[in-house]
């Protein structure tokens, strides 16, 4: 079509300065449709020029307030569609994703029906075909977190150590915080707890591209396979990529582990994961990625670190 023939008359090779990834005019004004429903052309969903600003710099760790993103225009929607024009492929899925995640709490919150026919439909595909053949090395995911120092670790033990100190009925917030401040220590961006139309979330992080959502336990009863299906039915309310991570500090029952069954979306940690974990300064983001390894290879959704990790240092 002639826009796209216009489009392809500027689009310069990778590193000179133009486009460098492989969206079309097509996958652009899909986006635009996906962004402007809430408040029309220029605008980001439900996005202030604050939280918009948030938004970039707390999933991307970018400055979307960068003049460079505003040689089109200052308006969020020109600045959005320019940094998506001018990033690499997986930059650009990474984007998306978030930006889905958002339009999709939106919509919950909201109470309201998606007015993007198929939508769902589309932005998949548009996403499968920019992931298709791209398998980026760990290097091209942008910045990887420094490496946890010892001090860090001390204190996240403290920490740990002073939740289990404390009364029956303050441990289950101080849980959750104490995970938040275990994502953050190793960069996987988590959020705090938030609560939707008729359900609690105990929080979210990032790993790779992939959002999980947090349940966090800590009470008597190891968790038995009511729990686990509650959980993995929010899991399955959400869009079709969520995953999830489960922690309870006493642990699961093998009932329950059996009756949940293999092929989830939900991944599980006790309290002698965390335990071997911190005592073995073994990565967090190495246990979940191989956890989720392992869940993938066996259909598993809990297998201690010590099954993981027999001989670490690794």
């Amino acid at each position: 079509m002639l826009q796209e023939a216009i489009d392809s008359l500027f689009r310069l090779p990778a590193g000179k300065g133009g486009i460098i990834n492989s969206l079309r005019s097509i996958d652009l004004r899909l986006v635009d449709d996906l962004v402007e429903f809430v408040r029309g052309p220029g605008f980001v969903l439900d996005f202030s020029d604050r939280s918009f600003s948030d938004f970039f710099a707390t999933e991307l760790k970018i400055n979307i307030d960068d003049p460079k993103y505003a040689v089109n225009g200052r308006s969020k929607g020109k600045r959005l569609r320019h940094f998506i024009q001018t990033c690499d492929d997986w930059t650009a899925v990474r984007t998306l994703e978030a930006l889905w995640e958002h339009r999709s709490e939106f919509l919950t919150r909201s109470g309201s029906v998606d007015p993007i026919v198929n939508a769902q439909i589309r932005y998949q595909g548009l996403i499968t075909r920019l992931t298709r053949g791209s398998n980026p090395s760990r290097s091209s995911l942008g910045p990887q977190p420094p490496p946890v120092n010892p001090a860090t670790i001390a204190k996240i033990k403290a920490d740990l150590l002073a939740v289990a100190a404390m009364a029956p009925q303050a441990r289950g917030y101080a849980f959750e915080g104490f995970l938040k401040g275990l994502f953050d220590a190793f960069g996987l961006a988590a959020q705090e707890p938030f609560r939707l139309r008729g359900e609690q979330i105990d929080g979210s992080f990032q790993l790779a591209s992939e959002i999980y959502l947090l349940e966090a336990k800590w009470h008597g009863p190891p968790i038995g396979v009511s729990e686990l299906h509650t959980f993995h039915g929010k899991i399955e309310q959400k869009a079709a990529w969520t995953r999830g991570l489960f922690v309870s500090n006493s642990g699961f029952t093998e009932d329950g582990l059996a009756a949940f069954g293999r092929g989830k979306r939900v991944i599980c940690m006790d309290g002698l994961d965390l335990y071997e974990m911190l005592n073995r300064e073994i990565p967090l983001t190495q246990v979940l990625e191989r956890k989720v390894r392992r869940a993938a290879e066996t259909g598993a959704p809990f297998i201690r670190i010590r099954d993981l990790f027999p001989n670490w240092q690794e």
